[in-house]
């Protein structure tokens, strides 16, 4: 069985959960864990990063590599069109979505994070003892933003990361307003690296991630609850319901345990 090595925060995981649930291919999910499961992950693919694909004694690293293989090695259901026109834009707008949308909504999921300590508290798992969420709850905004700012997170950078996404999600809904899918009648790489990375600025309501109950449906204020993008987010809907298939059992294994995390599929 395919093995995904993944944050479940992480959306360029979730682009890959979406190519593999469309392809349907049963998978195990493996949470890293940060720190020592990072090193676990070194070790097996030479990089520290998530999404990485274990299928037989192949590693996969880096989200669109991942796709590209699984395309080649699994052509059912295929993700690239064969019109040249139409893969030229798909394989534009799937490395767009990675630079732009990617990065920008992991500012300002931090900004909104920073702000509200009530959404800090609700990304943290479950089983989170509660003193963990009472001191992150209580660190101050000021401290978080000068922690931001080191690491190119800070005020200015959230705001034009937000104004960036206001940007692309307009442009997105415009663009489907009248048709299915962003490049042709048929889902490609392109819609489900959009929608998978546009996880983070709207968590989906429904049971497809291993979240807390309280950010199913919950988003950045201002992009998540505004009309201006209903069309987009509709779509994003739709794109879950008809593809992503629904967590049935799960458990939470680290990746430096000693048995992968196993994900039943339908």
């Amino acid at each position: 069985m395919l093995e995904l090595y993944q944050f479940e925060l992480s959306q360029y995981s979730e682009k890959i959960r979406l190519i593999l649930d469309y392809k349907g291919l049963a998978y195990r999910k493996i949470e890293v864990t940060p720190g020592v499961g990072q090193l676990d992950l070194f070790r097996l693919s030479g990089q520290r990063r998530v999404p990485v694909l274990k299928d037989g004694s192949t590693v996969i690293s880096d989200s669109t590599a991942i796709a590209m293989y699984l395309d080649r090695k699994y052509p059912d259901k295929p993700l690239i069109p064969t019109d040249p026109k139409e893969r030229g834009l798909c394989l534009l707008m799937e490395e767009w979505a990675d630079e732009s949308i990617g990065l920008k909504s992991r500012k300002v999921l931090f900004g909104a994070l920073s702000q509200n300590p009530s959404f800090r508290t609700s990304v943290l798992p479950n089983t989170a003892p509660d003193f963990l969420k009472t001191v992150v709850g209580a660190v101050p905004p000021e401290l978080l933003d000068l922690l931001g700012t080191g690491v190119g997170f800070g005020g200015e950078a959230i705001k034009e990361a937000k104004d960036g996404l206001k940007q692309d999600l307009e442009a997105l809904s415009l663009l489907l307003l009248d048709r299915p899918y962003l490049v042709s009648d048929t889902p490609c790489l392109a819609d489900f690296a959009v929608a998978g990375l546009s996880m983070l600025l709207k968590f989906p309501v429904g049971p497809y991630l291993d979240l807390p109950e309280a950010l199913k449906g919950k988003g950045i204020p201002g992009l998540a609850d505004s009309t201006l993008y209903e069309t987009f987010f509709d779509w994003r809907d739709r794109i879950y319901a008809d593809y992503r298939k629904p967590l049935t059992a799960s458990t939470t294994t680290p990746s430096s345990g000693s048995a992968p995390t196993s994900i039943e599929i339908d």
